[in-house]
């Protein structure tokens, strides 16, 4: 409970201390699971689990992370742990989720999300998949102009 209480705090601190000039935005969060059953009709719609939240950009962050309370909501299987690297040198075992797709504007890519936090991070890979900016100075996330219609993978 204490390692939950430091991370929570951490959290806390972390995204105080970036409120200037932070980056929020509104995404979906679904279960990539469930969504794939009632695509193919053997999950009612009304079953699948999805919330609409806040998330903070960080373009320091890597991956899609997400708190254990999302986890439980979206009804998410911890699939393993990862070592992961905290902004403030710390170091620690994190759950990896099964995959979440995770839409913003009509963007979607599915990902599977680091467990730990009270806040969701939208980190570097999401942003990529979904070919999306961050617009510092109106501070939002924006399509690329070089494709604004539709997201762009680059393989180099």
């Amino acid at each position: 409970m204490d390692s939950l209480n430091n991370r929570y705090n951490w959290s806390r601190n972390y995204v105080s201390s970036k409120l200037m000039g932070a980056v929020y935005t509104k995404v979906k969060l679904t279960n990539a699971i469930d969504e794939a059953l009632v695509s193919r009709g053997m999950l009612a719609p009304y079953l699948l689990r999805e919330i609409e939240t806040n998330a903070l950009v960080d373009t320091g962050a890597t991956y899609l992370v997400i708190p254990q309370e999302i986890v439980e909501k979206l009804g998410l299987r911890i699939r393993g742990q990862q070592k992961a690297k905290y902004a403030d040198g710390r170091e620690g075992l994190v759950g990896v989720t099964e995959a979440v797709l995770i839409e913003f504007e009509g963007r979607q890519t599915t990902e599977d999300a680091l467990v730990t936090g009270d806040i969701v991070l939208i980190g570097q890979v999401v942003l990529e998949k979904l070919d999306l900016l961050v617009d510092c100075k109106n501070q939002r996330l924006i399509p690329n102009p070089a494709h604004p219609d539709y997201p762009v993978t680059y393989i180099l």
